[in-house]
């Protein structure tokens, strides 16, 4: 076979498309391989280049494929599109990969480790558990008001809620063993995220970094820990900005002819990581305007909201902290909270 010099590959459950060129960027390999035989294959190959999409299977061929000699390359999906020429099958894909790889502009994303990964299943899973206690919770709010039993807004209600269900001899006896049976399903939910937060706090404090993250007000220890989860190599980032750009917090640019026109954030990158720092800053944000406690931001929040909603302020917060994040991950610094007028004096 004529020397390859890179590969596309474009990943599946159980076929995965090839596509390679020589040095004169000439195609000399498009074949389709079942997984046992693609496995077999690159570890025939002279050690060569190799690009696939980034996705969760991703990361994994990368370290297998690395431990064959092989240099790989994972790129994001949305900036492999562009070169996909027409249609979308296996093939073009594959094609498509290789020639994304060859541009020298080109972004690629880290692999992780089969540790990182599994640190990365616990924030999963404690998103997932929240989300199915929200929904219990919800129902069972909705079941105890068609009996006209409601209590005020707030997770920490709903024990209180089954309580007084419990307890209430004017409910049908079907009704109070349902509810038994949906209290003790809201016990085991919140066990399991007792149980999941408690590995988090574990990891939280064993890692220095983490530590120094969640000293900055709004971020604490889950916004750390997910920090340090989800963020590549801080040094692949030149500044603040664009730490907070990857991550979807800046302006959408509709900008053309001279003229500047921004719209909302282009909510890119991970969605849960940006979820994390807004609910932590819209948290910093509603202290200031109840006047609870002192904040190092409170000055410029308050002056920010006297020109925008609250809402705006909040993402805007949210981007200084994603700021203050890449600063201290890319230089190990710790925090220092400046005082308010130090601060004011500072923007000026």
């Amino acid at each position: 076979m004529e020397q390859i010099t890179r590969i596309g590959m474009d990943t599946s459950k159980h076929v995965f498309q090839l596509h390679g060129v020589n040095a004169a960027e000439e195609p000399v390999l498009r074949k389709k391989l079942r997984r046992k035989d693609m496995v077999a294959f690159f570890e025939r190959l002279d050690p060569t280049v190799i690009a696939i999409e980034a996705c969760g299977g991703a990361h994994h061929w990368a370290r297998l494929l690395r431990s064959f000699g092989h240099e790989v390359k994972l790129i994001a999906p949305q900036l492999v599109k562009p070169y996909v020429k027409r249609g979308k099958n296996d093939a073009a894909d594959a094609e498509a990969l290789c020639e994304a790889m060859s541009r020298p502009t080109m972004r690629f994303v880290p692999a992780k480790t089969a540790e990182q990964q599994a640190a990365l299943m616990l924030v999963g899973l404690r998103d997932r558990l929240i989300r199915s206690r929200t929904q219990l919770a919800n129902a069972i709010r909705g079941y105890a008001a068609e009996f006209g039993v409601t209590v005020a807004t707030g997770m920490a209600r709903v024990v209180s809620l089954l309580d007084r269900v419990r307890s209430n001899a004017t409910l049908p006896a079907l009704a109070r063993e349902m509810f038994a049976i949906q209290a003790e399903e809201y016990a085991q939910l919140q066990a399991r995220i007792d149980e999941v937060e408690a590995k988090l706090m574990a990891w939280h404090k064993a890692d220095e970094c983490s530590q120094r993250l969640a000293r900055v007000p709004g971020i604490g220890p889950i916004g750390a820990v997910m920090l340090m989860m989800k963020t590549p190599a801080p040094e692949l980032f030149q500044s603040g900005r664009q730490f907070a750009a990857w991550m979807g917090l800046t302006p959408k640019d509709h900008s053309t002819a001279g003229k500047t026109r921004l719209g909302g954030i282009t909510r890119a990158g991970d969605e849960g990581l940006r979820s994390v720092l807004v609910s932590g800053a819209t948290i910093v944000l509603r202290h200031v305007r109840n006047g609870k406690g002192t904040s190092p931001f409170a000055h410029w929040l308050e002056q920010l909201l006297k020109r925008k909603s609250p809402k705006l302020v909040a993402v805007a917060l949210a981007n200084k902290l994603a700021r203050i994040a890449w600063k201290l991950m890319a230089t190990g610094q710790s925090y220092v909270a400046r005082s308010a007028p130090a601060a004011a004096a500072g923007a000026a």
